[in-house]
């Protein structure tokens, strides 16, 4: 039987492992007395009980978020997890054109809107990250 502490521990290890030091990071030091219940919540339930199973892997669950994000409309939490399946161990790790598949998949599913957005939301990381060239001016 597992405790919170270890629970909490095992969650951190595999969000740390997921979305990198830089990103759990940041994270934490905007983790508040207001906050901490949340950041405890999700890091014992979201990182460990689900992240934490091995019949998925990573690599689909980077996918699958991807895809939810979407649906949902949650740009940011995309963006997030954009950067995060592309700076991933290599095992997890997700190429432009597997983000792309799970984008013009989102235009059959959850509208072309969504889908044109997600589309820019990815070419500004991409462009950040050196995989895409500079937009013409």
């Amino acid at each position: 039987m597992s405790d919170r502490k270890s629970d909490k521990d095992s969650g951190m290890a595999n969000r740390r492992r997921v979305l990198g030091d830089a990103w759990v990071d940041k994270a934490q030091r905007n983790t508040n007395e207001f906050n901490a219940e949340f950041q405890d919540l999700i890091t014992r339930y979201a990182w460990n009980e689900i992240w934490g199973r091995e019949a998925l892997g990573d690599k689909a669950r980077r996918l699958m978020v991807l895809s939810m994000m979407l649906g949902i409309k949650s740009y940011e939490e995309f963006a997030m997890h954009v950067r995060a399946a592309l700076d991933g161990p290599p095992e997890s790790r997700l190429t432009p054109d597997e983000i792309k598949e799970v984008i013009l998949m989102s235009a059959i599913y959850c509208g072309v809107p969504t889908a044109n957005h997600a589309f820019g939301v990815a070419a500004e990381i991409l462009r950040e990250k050196g995989m895409l060239p500079p937009k013409a001016v």
